[in-house]
C-alpha cells in the first residue's frame, strides 16, 4: 500500500457522503439503525454508517480532525510496523467504527426510531490513539485555545459522559466516548511501550 491510507479514507468518505445526499434511500440503507440490525440482520450498517454524514458541516469537522491525526497516526504505525503498518491502520479504523457504536446498538436495539451516522466514533479513536503517542502536543479548540492532548482527553471524556447522561440533543456522545476508549485499548495491545513514553512526556511537561 504505497499511497496514504488516510487520504484514501477521506476521499471515499467524501464521495459516499456526496452520493447519499443525492440518494436519500441509499442514505437510509447505510445509516446506523440498531433496530433494523437486530431484526433484519443488516450488519453492514455498522461499517457503512461511518462513511456517511448528515451535511457538509458534519463531514468537514470530522474529516478536518481526521486529516491531522490520521496522517500522523498512520505514519507512526508504518514506522513501528514497516511491513504491516498500513494494514493495521485500516483494521484499526474500521473496527473503531464498529466498536464506537456497539454500546449504542445494545442500548437502542428495540428502538425503531433511533438513527446515527458519521465517522465521529472512529475519528475519536484516532485522536485518542494519537494522544497516547504525543500527549503534550496541543490540540487547538476552534483553532485558538491550545490544550495539551492528555488534558483534552480527560475533558472530552467527562463531557461525553455528562452529555450522554443528559440525552437532550441528537448527538451520539457515547460513540465519541467509546471510540476514544477503543483507540486507547487498541494501541495498548498493539504497542504497550507507548505508556512509558506517554508518562515520560507528561512528567517532562509537568516537572
Amino acid at each position: 500500500m504505497g499511497d496514504s491510507i488516510s487520504f484514501i479514507i477521506i476521499v471515499i468518505t467524501v464521495l459516499v457522503s456526496l452520493l447519499c445526499w443525492q440518494k436519500p434511500a441509499l442514505m437510509d440503507r447505510m445509516t446506523m439503525n440498531p433496530f433494523k440490525i437486530n431484526r433484519r440482520k443488516e450488519y453492514w450498517r455498522f461499517i457503512t454508517s461511518g462513511f456517511i454524514h448528515a451535511d457538509f458541516t458534519h463531514l468537514f469537522f470530522n474529516l478536518f480532525s481526521f486529516f491531522f491525526f490520521g496522517l500522523q497516526l498512520e505514519n507512526i504505525f508504518t514506522i513501528l510496523f514497516p511491513e504491516s503498518g498500513q494494514i493495521l491502520f485500516v483494521i484499526f479504523y474500521l473496527t473503531a467504527i464498529v466498536a464506537a457504536d456497539l454500546p449504542t446498538y445494545f442500548k437502542q436495539s428495540k428502538n425503531p426510531h433511533f438513527n446515527s451516522l458519521g465517522a465521529s466514533g472512529a475519528v475519536s479513536a484516532v485522536i485518542f490513539a494519537g494522544i497516547l503517542f504525543f500527549p503534550t502536543e496541543k490540540i487547538y479548540l476552534f483553532g485558538i485555545l491550545g490544550i495539551p492532548g492528555f488534558i483534552y482527553a480527560g475533558l472530552f471524556t467527562w463531557y461525553s459522559i455528562a452529555m450522554d447522561r443528559r440525552g437532550r440533543d441528537y448527538v451520539n456522545h457515547s460513540a465519541h466516548l467509546y471510540g476514544g476508549l477503543y483507540g486507547l485499548v487498541f494501541v495498548t495491545f498493539l504497542y504497550p511501550k507507548v505508556w512509558l513514553t506517554f508518562v515520560e512526556q507528561v512528567k517532562a511537561m509537568l516537572w
